[in-house]
């Protein structure tokens, strides 16, 4: 895991009028992205999770534990980790404030400790994927008041995890590069070639490392980049077009597979309703 310089700048901080967030300008770490997030209003978060091509680690900073509304039930957490393609699923709490950290398939693999497939699709308490190192992070970052020591010590237990961290195989690597690089719209015979592996090869080895097969990570790609233009406002026909599926139909059966709902609901979903 590659080092940066960035880890002293000051924080950016912004503001709605439910959330606010703060971001440090880098961190040390490639493909990990964090924030720390306030529900300003206590007016309550209720969010769908939608996959996306990350592995998303929250962690709960306050009294309140967050709830995961799920095929499993209702279970409630002081911490969690959503695979990537997670399944249907919804996250409430009030008072929430916490700190989010968004893994790339290449940073997952090397951080969490397991394999990706060990979450198998679903969300995970943080406490059981880390365990004691887990609550001893929890609670340096509850006790802890300022945004910028808690990204900080958080950056630090993600750097200490990444000195003795597994490399992702330079071939696995480069298929996820070229999937993201290609928008989801490749070949996976292609990928394989390219990487001078069979098919057969490519699809165990690129499971086991990054959690989906390479067809599954394709359609994740090309689905995050048109959920994000339909929660943008943009026509689902359109959608369908720019982001290259035969047809809306198409867009609408991945929709539905992957978030669960048809592509007109997801669009209505807005970020007033969390961070």
């Amino acid at each position: 895991m590659p080092e940066d310089d960035t880890g002293d700048k000051p924080l950016e901080r912004t503001a709605d009028s439910r959330w606010e967030v703060a971001r440090p300008h880098g961190t040390s770490l490639s493909g990990v992205r964090m924030a720390g997030f306030r529900d300003r209003t206590a007016g309550g978060l209720d969010m769908r999770v939608l996959p996306q091509p990350a592995v998303i680690v929250v962690i709960g900073l306050g009294t309140a534990p967050i709830t995961v509304e799920g095929a499993s039930g209702h279970r409630p957490l002081s911490g969690l980790v959503a695979a990537m393609s997670p399944g249907p699923a919804r996250i409430r709490g009030k008072g929430v404030e916490c700190v989010e950290v968004a893994l790339s398939p290449r940073a997952a693999y090397a951080l969490l400790g397991v394999s990706p497939l060990e979450l198998d699709g679903s969300i995970t308490a943080f406490e059981d994927l880390w365990g004691r190192h887990a609550r001893l992070l929890h609670e340096q970052l509850a006790d802890t008041a300022s945004w910028q020591e808690r990204l900080a010590l958080t950056d630090g237990f993600l750097r200490r995890r990444a000195a003795k961290a597994p490399p992702m195989a330079a071939e696995v690597a480069a298929t996820w590069d070229a999937i993201v690089a290609g928008r989801g719209r490749v070949r996976i015979g292609d990928l394989a070639a390219s990487c001078g592996w069979s098919r057969k090869r490519l699809w165990a080895r690129f499971s086991s490392q990054v959690g989906l097969t390479p067809k599954r990570a394709a359609m994740l790609v090309r689905f995050d980049h048109a959920a994000r233009a339909l929660l943008a406002g943009e026509p689902a026909g359109d959608v369908a077009a720019a982001c290259g599926y035969a047809d809306q139909p198409h867009l609408h059966r991945d929709v539905q597979a992957l978030a669960g709902c048809t592509p007109g609901a997801l669009a209505g979903l807005t970020a007033s309703t969390g961070p």
